[in-house]
């Protein structure tokens, strides 16, 4: 049995369970995380609340990403294994997470375009010179 929670970030969408009974490692689209997102800045970000909460390597968790970039995916894993994290043990980790604004849903994402603005959200049309 696992718990599930879902991050979002912009339009990236990430499905994450935990499995209490198991230890090992992030699994991301089914490979290892540091083959997903690599590099040492992106593995700073994502062990990011694991190392607040100080359970690194006790969990097995397996993540399911879809939609938007690399960047955004990496925020919507962090901010899923956040909420897995408060699932299994909220009144401890919640406010250490929470103080550390890991379970806030970055509401920033593109803005509409709109009708009559030559293409982009605000560009503005070119007009006649005379």
């Amino acid at each position: 049995s696992y718990l599930f929670a879902v991050g979002r970030r912009k339009e990236a969408i990430a499905r994450v369970r935990l499995y209490p009974k198991q230890k090992g490692e992030i699994e991301v689209n089914g490979m290892p995380i540091e083959q997903y997102f690599p590099g040492e800045t992106a593995k700073r970000y994502y062990l990011e609340p694991l190392r607040t909460c100080n359970v690194i390597g006790k969990y097995l968790i397996t993540v399911k990403i879809s939609g938007s970039g690399k960047i955004s995916q990496l925020g919507a894993v962090i901010h899923g294994i956040s909420r897995v994290l408060v699932k299994l043990e909220g009144e401890k980790f919640r406010p250490i997470l929470k103080k550390r604004g890991f379970l806030k849903r970055d509401s920033r994402t593109r803005e509409r375009r709109k009708v009559g603005m030559g293409g982009k959200s605000r560009r503005k049309r070119q007009s006649p010179k005379r």
